[in-house]
């Protein structure tokens, strides 16, 4: 089946929106600021109840994902509502710039940031939100209730996730512990990975955009226990695997577009994306465009496209697009690192065997605003050479002396069947459940593992590019991938799984 619809980027049920009285330190003082705070949600909608939460110091925007409200979008007003999705994007970028760069005003003043930020933002997104519903209603029915998420907060970026937030992930998403099945597994329970970072950063604070990353944001890999359980794999698995070769992004193919979350936009993700494989990739390519496009691959048969967000050393170097979209003016600034090696591996089911990717599937793994939306879709591992059976999802590692930096996805594996997307970009795919095995209706397909690899001085001073307001969080990493196989070659991948070959 062709693409489908476009609508904006999947995430945790959205969040109620509730006064709050809060003590914000600022100007060495404590003063009373009226700041909004996030009610969690079950996935069965929103939460108006109110009532009264203290917060720390605001240090970002949290607004509700619309998308996660919206039913399927009619094919004639897909175009509109991807734009106006994408153009809400911008307006929380816009917003956030003008509260990082008032700060401190904002903090001694109770009005400030709710008249200057707050109540703007809400307008911009009410607007948009009107038009979406409008456009979906000249074709199909009109959505109802999406008024309500207008209003976005502020809150602290080390803010207790509400309760209940994470319970609205599907049980099939969850991801494994196994990094070669699913790199997105949690640090070991006793907070290992999750506070030793308040002891070990001696970096950059803030950053060098002010708006992170943290030292506490980072954790020595050495004080992280092993944490990896490798699932047992049945009779009959499919054991093989097929690497594709296709380069480090040497030839420094950027840009911040998201063809699969937000095409025809420019800029549609606010940071800057390092690609390989397809070179023809960017907001406004096609199918066509990608079939046709060259491709960094050695099997010229692989024309699929592969893209992360670029990470930076955050030293005090000024980037060539310092001053560009995606880069600072989205405030992504340092100097880009081009990875010491890319692995690109399709692996087979645990429970059985694998069927065929479509052509043009589209699948993105993890969550970009992992920080106001929540972890349950997070789905990055961090670890270092030499210690890669501790993998880390809410913290960047400090390796030691002589170890590289290690980051890694593995993607879903799971397909429904029949479409190459879906409306959220999530729900036509699916991770394995805990017995290895697809939900019912779905399909086992070759699972795509990523392992990227950077020389990086050891210590804290680097980040992913982000959304300005999710401010560096290692838990907001992501990748994206469109599948571009040629038959013969998908066919190949296919056999190579299936018969337990390992193949390259």
């Amino acid at each position: 089946m062709g693409r489908t619809s476009r609508k904006k980027r999947s995430t945790l049920a959205n969040r109620a929106i509730i006064a709050s009285a809060a003590l914000i330190l600022g100007g060495g003082g404590l003063a009373a600021v009226n700041v909004y705070a996030s009610a969690g949600e079950g996935s069965s909608g929103p939460s108006h109840s109110r009532n009264w939460q203290p917060v720390r110091q605001a240090s970002t925007i949290d607004c509700p994902e619309v998308v996660n409200e919206i039913p399927e979008v009619p094919g004639p007003a897909r175009t509109e509502v991807d734009r106006e999705l994408a153009a809400m994007d911008t307006q929380i970028t816009d917003a956030y710039r003008e509260f990082a760069d008032r700060r401190d005003s904002m903090a001694r003043d109770p009005d400030l940031a709710r008249n200057a930020v707050l109540d703007p933002l809400k307008a911009r997104r009410t607007a948009s939100i009107d038009r979406i519903v409008t456009a979906i209603g000249r074709s199909g029915q009109r959505p109802r209730g999406l008024g309500s998420l207008a209003p976005c907060s502020m809150r602290a970026d080390d803010e207790p996730q509400a309760p209940g937030q994470e319970a609205s992930q599907d049980p099939s998403q969850e991801p494994s512990q196994d990094p070669s099945q699913n790199p997105g597994s949690d640090g070991p329970d006793d907070g290992q990975g999750q506070d030793q970072g308040q002891d070990q950063g001696q970096g950059q604070g803030q950053g060098q955009t002010g708006n992170g990353p943290e030292d506490s944001d980072f954790v020595d890999i050495r004080s992280v226990q092993p944490n990896v359980d490798r699932p047992a794999r049945l009779r009959g698995a499919s054991r093989g695997t097929f690497t594709t070769e296709c380069g480090r992004n040497q030839n420094g193919k950027f840009n911040p577009d998201n063809v699969i979350a937000a095409p025809g936009v420019s800029n549609g993700a606010h940071h800057m994306h390092d690609y390989v494989g397809n070179q023809a990739t960017d907001a406004f390519s096609g199918d066509d465009d990608l079939a046709a496009g060259d491709t960094t691959c050695r099997n010229q048969g692989d024309r699929s496209t592969y893209y992360w967000p670029v990470l930076r050393l955050q030293d005090g170097t000024a980037e060539n697009d310092a001053d560009a979209d995606g880069g600072g003016r989205d405030q992504n600034t340092g100097a880009i690192q081009t990875p010491s090696q890319v692995t690109l591996k399709f692996a087979g089911n645990p429970t059985g065997k694998v069927t065929a990717m479509p052509r043009f599937l589209r699948i993105i793994t993890g969550d970009a605003k992992a920080l106001t939306n929540g972890d349950a879709n997070a789905n990055a591992s961090w670890s270092c050479t030499g210690f890669e059976d501790r993998q880390l999802k809410d913290k960047y590692p400090i390796c030691p002396e002589g170890s590289q930096v290690v980051r890694s996805f593995a993607f879903q594996s799971c397909w429904d069947g029949q479409n190459t997307d879906s409306a959220n970009h999530r729900t036509h795919v699916a991770f394995a459940q805990d017995d290895g095995r697809c939900q019912d209706g779905f399909k086992a397909i070759p699972q795509l593992v990523q392992r990227i690899v950077y020389d990086v001085p050891p210590g804290p001073g680097f980040a992913v590019d982000s959304f300005p307001e999710q401010l560096h969080k290692p838990v907001t990493d992501h990748g994206d991938f469109i599948n571009v196989f040629d038959d013969k070659l998908m066919r190949k991948v296919v056999s190579c799984i299936n018969d337990g070959r390992k193949c390259r």
